[in-house]
């Protein structure tokens, strides 16, 4: 995956410094960031397909917690979804990264 950014370097350290993810420093700038488990899901679209990129966790609240302790600022309140509960951090780059607990049934 790739997020582009208005602010790559300040996004590299919100993903170094609040998400803790492990990285490796790839030469001249560019580090790359070992990234959580995924899965991937195929949704219908009437308009211009797009892709959204959303973090899972086990437990929303205890991970909104722990994340506003390192600085997190979260852009959208919990949601309750047929599928899970879901909210956003907003990255300081200007771009968004949502966060669910998913209730759906996983592979």
């Amino acid at each position: 995956m790739v997020l582009y950014s208005r602010d790559p370097e300040a996004d590299r350290a919100f993903l170094r410094g609040i998400l803790c993810w492990n990285y490796v420093d790839a030469g001249r700038g560019w580090l790359i960031f070992k990234a959580p488990p995924a899965e991937v899901a195929c949704h219908p679209i009437d308009g211009e397909p797009s892709h959204e990129l959303m973090l899972m966790c086990d437990d929303l609240d205890e991970t909104r917690r722990q994340l506003a302790e390192r600085g997190a600022e979260f852009c959208r309140p919990v949601e309750e979804a047929r599928w899970g509960r879901v909210t956003a951090l907003r990255l300081p780059g200007g771009g968004e990264l949502a966060l669910y607990e998913p209730r759906h049934p996983r592979p």
